[in-house]
């Protein structure tokens, strides 16, 4: 098998909500979009986006009643305590505020108006790995 390109789908409530809040805080872009469905991507980042309204037929029946829950999205990025204080001025909630894991992941967390949980990771690398 060879993956030729990867793609994370979330069924939200509002999908312009998501959309908005990926696109104006972590720089995605629309890459095509429908009545109850938007692709995001960015061209740094290996993997799209995709918001499904809970509901749409496109869905297998068993999932249309379902939301995105318990799923973390994470992004690896440089200057992670920099990227925390332009979300912050950006008036994004940081709902996991930035710690360093014993395991050397310094990462804190923010979460998109549907409840999509977002991950923003630095690896400490030598001594700050602990």
């Amino acid at each position: 098998m060879q993956i030729s390109s990867t793609a994370i789908s979330f069924t939200v409530e509002d999908v312009d909500a998501s959309r908005d809040f990926f696109r104006r805080h972590l720089g995605f872009t629309e890459a095509m979009a429908a009545d109850g469905f938007v692709s995001l991507t960015r061209e740094d980042a290996a993997v799209n986006l995709v918001f499904l309204r809970r509901g749409i037929e496109v869905l297998p029946a068993h999932l249309r009643a379902q939301r995105a829950a318990g799923t973390i999205v994470a992004f690896v990025v440089d200057d992670l305590a920099g990227e925390q204080d332009r979300l912050r001025a950006e008036g994004v909630e940081i709902t996991l505020p930035l710690r360093q894991e014993p395991w050397g992941e310094r990462l804190f967390m923010i979460t998109d108006p549907n409840g999509v949980s977002v991950e923003l990771v630095e690896w400490a690398t030598g001594d700050e790995a602990g």
